[in-house]
């Protein structure tokens, strides 16, 4: 019987949508594959196998991830394709019944993708088992899939946490992903060690609700802090994201000392009216997350604070609104991720009265971003002048060189001293003046 593997000198073709998370899970599937034989595929060339991860946080993303699924099955005639990730989940019929479509793995198989990809690709001629689908309900989704990975990045994504237990009105994340569930310490420690072995030195914890790790473990998120810092090789960490009521005063105050984890928070405020964040189900009000802000930049004054806010939110008035802006005016964040509400089918928030036309939703949001473009340039401009370490990342597109200082200060290089030598290299800069688009600050490199 041969070993070989049925994939042995196959070409793939990867395309994520959505968060980090699914960017970290796919490059783990890309690496999993590899070690069966399979090569990514390069520009123009055709591919045997097509994963498409998707993402179903809004309407515009479900469409999204319809249109990359065809263009897929367009570009590679004859490819085996398989859709797996958020929409997969939620809409598993509407996948499978697509032209072109394989096999259509939910939230609960990603575990095992490369097992039922390798049962589905045996039966692939059979036409009668054609467009097999695998998902649980939500309830039954309790696989947690290990993910550790950069695939063409250079910083590290380890994923440390799945699942969320909040059903915010607005969200269909804990339905696509189920409950929250966590890796062990032991083995995202052991995960951190054997990227240090691989030459990384940044590592992005990620997770969907990572506040909530340890639930079916027994650990806390404080103590899996504590153990990745003391990981060798590991230079540098980030924390994705944070829920405002689950950051611990002992965390900040751990985070302001500790040897690797680096002052800089995304903490999710989505709105800064409480009587909104009532009708979100959110679990905090805008004086917590005010508290928690301030807690951050008494002990961390540097530190690099961005904040997730929906505008257009059902039940969000003008008035109501304009306390968000007022409040987001006073707050102390440097950069702010803006998302239009979306409605979203089976969630809560569709009971509440108040419908936000699209256009109104479109000029909130154009406000809110003109506001985090002006905080972003005035937390860039007090750095000027300074020198701090860069660690510089790889080019992609063309683009110039960047890396990111310890507070998450985008750093350019001027394209003549731009050199691949620099990749995960970490350098001491000085901090010159904005870029021409005013997204980075240019780096000068004393010799």
């Amino acid at each position: 019987m041969s070993n070989i593997s049925p994939f042995e000198g196959k070409k793939a073709a990867f395309y994520t949508l959505g968060c980090k998370l699914n960017f970290s899970e796919t490059a783990t599937f890309a690496k999993a594959l590899r070690e069966m034989g399979v090569t990514e595929v390069e520009k123009g060339e055709k591919a045997d196998l097509c994963l498409v991860n998707t993402c179903s946080v809004t309407d515009v993303a479900d469409h999204k991830c319809r249109q990359a699924i065809n263009r897929m099955v367009r570009n590679h005639p004859g490819a085996f394709v398989v859709v797996t990730g958020c929409y997969a989940q939620l809409s598993p019929q509407k996948v499978a019944g697509m032209e072109g479509v394989d096999l259509v793995l939910g939230s609960n198989e990603k575990a095992r993708l490369v097992k039922l990809l390798s049962e589905a690709w045996d039966d692939k001629n059979d036409t009668t088992t054609m467009h097999r689908c695998h998902t649980e309900k939500t309830k039954d989704i309790r696989e947690f899939a290990k993910s550790c990975s950069r695939g063409n990045r250079t910083r590290f994504f380890l994923k440390v946490q799945d699942g969320c237990d909040y059903f915010c009105t607005y969200c269909t994340i804990p339905y696509a992903r189920g409950r929250s569930r966590s890796d062990t310490i032991q083995s995202l420690v052991e995960q951190a060690q054997q990227a240090a072995n691989e030459g990384g030195k940044e590592i992005v914890i990620t997770g969907v609700n990572i506040g909530d790790f340890g639930k079916n473990t027994g650990e806390s998120f404080i103590d899996l802090v504590k153990a990745l810092d003391k990981v060798e090789g590991i230079e540098r960490y980030r924390i994705s994201s944070l829920e405002p009521d689950l950051i611990s005063d002992e965390l900040i105050e751990w985070c302001a000392q500790s040897r690797a984890f680096m002052p800089h928070f995304h903490i999710p405020l989505q709105s800064g009216a409480d009587q909104v964040l009532k009708t979100m189900h959110r679990r905090y009000d805008t004086t917590l997350f005010e508290q928690k802000v301030h807690k951050i930049k008494q002990l961390m004054p540097d530190a690099f604070i961005g904040v997730d806010v929906i505008v257009g939110m059902r039940g969000e008035t003008k008035e109501l609104f304009q306390q968000t802006c007022d409040f987001l005016e006073g707050l102390d964040f440097s950069q702010l991720h803006v998302f239009p509400y979306s409605e979203r089918p089976g969630t809560a928030a569709l009971r509440i009265p108040h419908v936000v036309e699209e256009g109104e939703k479109k000029e909130r949001g154009a406000t809110l971003i003109q506001l985090s473009k002006r905080k972003t340039q005035l937390f860039y401009s007090k750095f000027i002048g300074r020198t701090m370490d860069v660690l510089f990342e790889k080019t992609q597109n063309g683009k110039a060189m960047h890396g990111f200082t310890p507070n998450y200060i985008r750093v350019e290089l001027p394209p003549e001293m731009a050199n691949p030598s620099l990749d995960n290299k970490i350098v001491s800069v000085e901090l010159g003046d904005f870029n021409d688009d005013k997204t980075a600050l240019m780096a000068i490199i004393n010799h």
